[in-house]
């Protein structure tokens, strides 16, 4: 390694060799790095070259008595050992870096730790001697035009020149029509990782590498890096199906497209990824609807995502390109359709174009082998030992295909419950909890993804006390679930009681066995004449208590480890549009899932979401014409799951084609409120909010009703809500009259809805349920906007998920900024020591505070107002996260009362931020560090595992 000092001597007796012994270095040395020296040489990593450099720069400045020489040795370990991590996460894995990275490393490490005379120095230094070696460059010969400086390595080993030209063209081509992007600052920052004998697979890598440096800078290199991923992407793919035009750019994809299309789906086919079926298509018309172009809509993010988990690859090739992925998709969800080229092209369109994005699970398998599309499963456990291993066994059949899990405990009897088989007494359902839990960590998707499952109970069960602490860190391990997810299933008398501040009983289920099939007014009289049996003595197993002690401990331990999350029994079931079918006994892993179920039927729901902000113009205004297509051709894809759905237990089968139920949601809802320059925090916000979702309801209601005619009725559907002209809107006045004045909704309507309501009783609905919102963690950044109803998480900061770490920058606020004049490196560096926020920036104006203030500075009440004024539209609920800076309990209990008050069905994750940072000082590896967490809920949120902003490793409903 080429060691630059600051001087060209130091004190001869204070020179030493190695500053850091080699074994404390060992730790943090990167494996298989390699360094380009000047010379083009290329030499083995030495961390103990780093400690020399730094050693001879405190000692150039700081001078070298023995005092100064201990407290020097000790500064360099700590610096070096920083440089060495540094390195080591920019080029994780191996890799080569440039002489000029590390010094820019062991600059940032000397600015950090504060040692500013050094660091003036060594900057002056290096400045020096690149004017030096440029003067000196100017001396020498160029070399002769046309000799080639750099060769590349084949697989085979063989050697040829760089394509030069090529290498022009893909960069040329990844920053056409984007503005505010330098292709030629991209190519000589890339060809400082590179030398001669460079593998050429390491080329286009180095280019993306070089392109997302500057993302935080300039949004569009998002895209730019995108593209030079596809080059490589291209070449894998292409070169895997033996095609010609392995080189091909993105300007020969028109033409490769369709040809490349046709073997893949016959290779695919052959090695048994794909079902045969896809083979029988007219591959030569499909081929030809291909549109090459929208290659080029993806951000970095989304495209890396795709690439790294949903495209299907054999022996670790990925052969499949995003066109031919979004067809695959559409041609695996056309299958049973009469003219199913027609409708693939069309579902084609709708998926390419990002106006609508099937869930993760239909995404991984549609057109596969076997093809579990459906995102959700929900399940009741019953109250004896057989049912019991018997819905564990479920769980893991389940996950091992499928998505989230929602299971329903409260059948099963408390702790000392009497069991008439043995005449012993039950230890209660947290053991049986902590199997469930295991089996979740154990059944994993084939590393897809990790299995998710979420237990609810109700609030009135016995064990309710211990089932809040399932996921504390301290106390018996052995009844401790910290990898489930756990939510209470609150009834609305517990509510009015914790209002009233009245006492609450719990029970054991085995002695008051019909509560749990009991809603609204039935289970508040029948709930009562249980506590008159105990005021008699007729139930001995009971607990006493006023109903605001739980409600406290409920607050505490969401406070506290995140869960278990509140959701309402009553309101998912009196507006329950199926309840003559049976009763909601939970919602899912995400909240947003509101079916019934029982031992004989296992409820599911596939999901999709209309990303909203594609259907705002650009003069400002929600384009209906186009959300009535979309939502047209996105309930007929839904539907056509049903059908097509692989399902790995019968009770599963039996309840979806009896019921055929789906969840039709909305993303990208933050970007479409930036478009139309509305802050979240605001009335106009909240009319969007209404307005936005009455139109997907109607559109979505009319569409199955459509499907209904062309394909008949669900066979559940005489005696539902719908038979009876009851739309979710109508269904609210059924919630107030149970309710008896605790629900403040707006209930006002803009479409014309009586005669979309004569429509559902004559026609009828092909669908029980139409609408969920899911969190969309994964397929938004598929498409590039925010997800799901969410506010922005923060306009700058470092994203994580399978598919590793990527720099996030609001584009928006970036746009706004260049057009006042005000970006520069300068707000850059604002923003990472703000952790992404613009309210301390001085210079930011008003108005754009108020537009891009981030989830944690905005009132959490205005998020529970836009959830009210959806869910009036919504037959199931939506999953929505409530963020909350600084929470206490009276903050808790003012926002869950509120939430119960306004109608809302369920809630998600409570968010809480006791510390955050961003890397307060301008990176040169083109990272910020990942965003930490301080504070009470930190050790849970950092475990959270499940649709997480911070650490998404499962998207199981997305």
């Amino acid at each position: 390694m080429e060691t630059e000092t600051l001087v060209r001597s130091t004190p001869s007796n204070v020179i030493p060799e190695a500053a850091v012994p080699t074994s404390e270095l060992q730790a943090v040395m990167p494996g298989e790095m390699r360094v380009i020296r000047r010379n083009g040489k290329v030499t083995a990593f030495d961390a103990n070259k780093i400690s020399v450099a730094i050693t001879k720069a405190f000692l150039a400045v700081e001078g070298g008595n023995a005092a100064a020489s201990r407290r020097i040795h000790d500064t360099v370990a700590e610096l070096t050992a920083q440089v060495a991590k540094a390195l080591q996460r920019r080029f994780s894995g191996g890799g080569t870096m440039h002489i000029e990275d590390i010094q820019d490393q062991v600059e940032l490490a000397l600015m950090r730790g504060e040692h500013h005379r050094i660091a003036r120095s060594y900057v002056l230094y290096r400045e020096e001697h690149a004017r030096l070696r440029a003067e000196k460059a100017k001396q020498e010969p160029k070399a002769e035009a046309g000799e080639a400086c750099l060769h590349v390595t084949l697989p085979d080993g063989s050697r040829k020149p760089l394509d030069e030209a090529r290498l022009q063209k893909v960069v040329a081509e990844a920053c056409s029509g984007l503005s505010d992007v330098d292709g030629a600052w991209i190519i000589d920052e890339a060809r400082r990782g590179l030398f001669d004998g460079v593998p050429e697979k390491d080329v286009a890598a180095t280019l993306v590498m070089a392109a997302r440096t500057r993302i935080e800078q300039e949004p569009n290199y998002s895209q730019v890096a995108a593209r030079l991923l596809l080059d490589s992407m291209r070449h894998e793919a292409l070169g895997f199906l033996g095609n010609v035009g392995v080189n091909a750019t993105q300007d020969d994809m028109a033409e490769q497209y369709p040809e490349y299309f046709a073997a893949y789906v016959k290779r695919g086919a052959e090695l048994e990824l794909l079902s045969p079926e896809l083979t029988r298509y007219d591959l030569d018309r499909l081929g030809a609807a291909l549109k090459p172009e929208r290659d080029l809509l993806f951000t970095y993010l989304g495209l890396q995502t795709l690439y790294d988990r949903y495209f299907i690859h054999s022996n670790n090739v990925r052969f499949e390109l995003p066109q031919a992925f979004f067809m695959r998709v559409a041609m695996g969800l056309a299958m049973n359709e009469i003219d199913r080229e027609s409708r693939a092209i069309e579902f084609y369109n709708l998926l390419s174009n990002f106006d609508f994005m099937s869930s993760t699970p239909t995404l991984f398998n549609a057109g596969t082998l076997r093809p579990q599309l459906s995102s959700c499963y929900l399940t009741t456990v019953p109250d004896h030992l057989d049912g019991i291993y018997s819905a564990i066994k479920d769980n893991a059949l389940l996950s091992k295909y499928a998505g989230g899990l929602g299971n329903d405990w409260t059948p099963v009897r408390g702790m000392g419950a009497h069991i008439k088989g043995t005449n012993g007494k039950s230890q209660g359902v947290v053991p049986f909890l902590k199997v469930a839990n295991d089996t979740a960590v154990a059944v994993n998707q084939g590393g897809k993804r990790k299995g998710a499952v979420c237990a609810y109970l109700e609030s009135w069960h016995i064990d309710i006390e211990e089932f809040l602490d399932l996921r504390k860190n301290t106390g018996d391990d052995r009844r401790r679930t910290h990898d489930m997810n756990t939510a209470n299933w609150v009834p609305d008398l517990f509510m009015k009681r914790v209002a009233e501040e009245g006492q609450w009983t719990l029970f054991s289920p085995n002695d008051v066995p019909d509560l749990h099939d009991l809603t609204g007014a039935a289970f508040d009289a029948r709930y009562q004449e249980y506590e008159a049996k105990v005021d008699r003595g007729e139930l001995t197993l009971f607990k006493r208590m006023p109903a605001s002690q739980l409600w406290r401990k409920m607050l505490s331990m969401l406070f506290e480890t995140g869960h278990p999350w509140i959701a309402f029994k009553d309101p998912c079931n009196v507006r329950y549009t199926n309840q003559h079918a049976g009763t909601v006994h939970s919602s899912n892993l995400c909240t947003e899932i509101t079916l019934h179920t029982n031992e004989s039927e296992i409820a599911v729901c596939n999901l999709g979401s209309v990303n909203l902000v594609n259907h705002v113009s650009d003069d400002g205004v929600l384009d209906a014409q186009k959300l009535e297509k979309t939502v047209s051709t996105a309930m007929r894809m839904l539907d056509n799951v049903i059908d097509i759905n692989y399902y790995s237990v019968p009770q599963a089968r039996r309840s979806n084609l009896r019921h055929r139920p789906v969840g039709l949601g909305i993303m990208g809802f933050q970007d479409a409120l930036y478009k139309l320059r509305i802050p979240y925090t605001s009335d106009a916000a909240v009319a969007f909010a209404d307005q936005s979702m009455e139109q997907v309801s109607y559109y979505a209601i009319k569409a199955s009703t459509d499907l209904a005619e062309e394909r008949g009725r669900y066979s559940s559907f005489d005696g539902s809500l719908w038979s009876k002209g009851i739309l979710p809107l109508d269904s609210m006045a059924l919630l107030e009259q149970n309710r008896g004045g605790y629900l403040q909704v707006d209930g006002s309507a803009t479409l014309d809805w009586d005669s979309l309501r004569q429509r559902v009783m004559s026609v009828g609905m092909r669908n029980s349920n139409t609408m969920a919102i899911a969190p969309t963690a994964t397929i938004s950044n598929i498409c590039g906007v925010s997800q799901s109803i969410e506010p922005t998480y923060q306009n700058l900061f470092v994203k994580s998920n399978l598919s590793g770490e990527f720099t996030v920058v609001n584009p928006y606020l970036v746009r706004d900024l260049k057009s006042r004049g005000l970006w520069d490196s300068v707000m850059i560096n604002d923003l990472k020591y703000y952790d992404g926020s613009v309210l301390p920036i001085e210079r930011i104006p008003a108005d754009l505070k108020a537009l891009y203030a981030t989830a944690f500075e905005l009132d959490a009440r205005w998020l529970v107002e836009a959830a009210s004024r959806r869910q009036k539209w919504l037959d199931q609920a939506q999953s929505l996260n409530l963020y909350m800076s600084e929470p206490n309990g009276k903050k808790l209990d003012a926002l869950y009362k509120l939430a119960w008050v306004r109608g809302l069905k369920t809630t998600y994750y409570l968010r809480s931020m006791g510390a955050t940072h961003v890397e307060k000082s301008t990176l040169a590896d083109g990272k910020l560090n990942a965003v930490k967490m301080a504070g009470p809920i930190a050790e849970d949120m950092e475990s959270v595992k499940v649709c997480s902003i911070l650490d998404p490793e499962c998207e199981a409903c997305q």
